[in-house]
């Protein structure tokens, strides 16, 4: 079955460095991408349903780089049922767990930890809330992991490391040969940086995440404690590790980090998430509102600021998603500037500092949501036939 998104106003690539493609039309076949141009090419495919954009806005989904999952689409850290499925509701296709910390009762030894992420990662495997791309079974690490565990855990396909520091393994001499084992076996490790966050958590310096060296330095702008700027720019300066900004941490300090990147022209090296839930709480919109703040109070492009957490995300984690290309799967969102907004389309709302309005959310080619139930109303009504 194909699918044919026309009459496309922009085209947002997710690629950082080159964020806006040409064309107003993109084919999807089989889950994927199969093409983007114009018009034209909609004669060289057997098309069997088409959705107009009445020249809205075309982005990749959007990932979530910092989910706390348990199972299902349930959370006791908030006590909130679908809020995974209210994250589609902002446009975010995919979430990557950084710990099941919530759990309740959850185990801390070797066994019991190893026991955790397998199920984790199994079960959402099978459990896809709408659509939505959950990759869970994030490790947490524990003192008395060896290195073997990390063999085993590799053949059953757990592929994370949840934030270094949730469990008892929290300084650089514990945690950097755990960290090289995982990595060693293509593991993607993230680790707590800066100040404590909710109680259990640690304070954890700059030299300390250099140290342990790990893939990505997790809320770079705090969670919420803020980290100074001297110790941020020792990350950006001494380091080319990936920092994430995330919703719940400090709004001043993220415009600074954004700001920092940008004068380097290392944008790449940014991505987004929301570390919730979290004592902040449950925010269905939080990746479109760090966007739109990155946007209209840093002075990022909003086709970039989108790019930091979509195909930013994708490349550090190894995903076939979140940017508009040829084979890549078709997570695909219709956004717009919202019913009176003084944008002339999506972009320029986001500049101007309003939310879009998700019109249109696709996951591996198949429609899932065509009014959003969070965010405002579209300005141009999106035809599905």
């Amino acid at each position: 079955m194909a699918t044919a998104i026309k009459n496309i106003g922009t085209i947002v690539s997710g690629d950082v460095k080159k964020p806006v493609l040409e064309g107003d039309t993109i084919v999807v076949s089989e889950g994927k991408i199969s093409e983007i141009g114009n018009a034209g090419i909609l004669g060289k495919y057997e098309i069997d349903r088409v959705v107009d954009a009445k020249g809205a806005t075309v982005i990749p989904g959007l990932i979530d780089s910092h989910v706390h999952p348990v199972l299902g689409d349930f959370t006791p850290r908030q006590n909130t049922l679908g809020y995974l499925e209210g994250g589609l509701h902002g446009g975010v296709t995919t979430m990557i767990s950084a710990g099941e910390c919530h759990t309740p009762g959850r185990p801390k030894d070797p066994a019991g930890v190893k026991a955790l992420a397998v199920l984790a990662h199994k079960s959402f495997q099978n459990f896809r809330p709408n659509g939505l791309k959950v990759h869970g079974g994030a490790l947490i690490l524990e003192k008395g992991l060896q290195e073997k565990d990390f063999d085993d855990l590799a053949a059953e396909g757990v592929w994370l490391v949840g934030e270094v520091g949730l469990g008892s393994v929290k300084t650089p001499d514990l945690a950097a040969p755990m960290v090289k084992w995982a990595k060693k076996r293509g593991m993607k490790v993230a680790m707590h940086t800066g100040g404590t966050s909710i109680p259990g958590s640690s304070t954890v310096t700059a030299d300390m995440v250099i140290q342990t060296d790990p893939t990505v330095v997790s809320h770079v702008n705090g969670g919420p404690t803020a980290v100074s700027p001297a110790e941020i720019d020792k990350l950006i300066d001494a380091t080319e590790l990936t920092l994430e900004i995330v919703q719940c941490g400090n709004p001043k300090v993220m415009g600074y980090v954004a700001r920092k990147v940008a004068e380097k022209d290392q944008l790449e090296r940014i991505i987004i998430g929301n570390d919730s839930p979290s004592g902040t709480g449950i925010i269905p919109l939080g990746i479109l509102r760090t966007i739109v703040q990155l946007s209209s109070v840093s002075g990022i492009p909003a086709e970039k600021a989108i790019a930091l957490a979509s195909g930013n995300t994708a490349r550090v984690y190894g995903l076939n998603t979140s940017q508009i290309a040829a084979g890549r799967e078709a997570d695909l969102v219709v956004i717009d500037n919202p019913m009176g907004s003084v944008g002339a389309g999506a972009l320029e709302a986001i500049e101007a500092g309003d939310l879009p309005a998700v019109a249109l959310v696709m996951t591996d080619g198949e429609i899932r949501i065509t009014k959003s139930r969070n965010t405002p109303p579209p300005t141009r009504k999106v035809e599905v036939c």
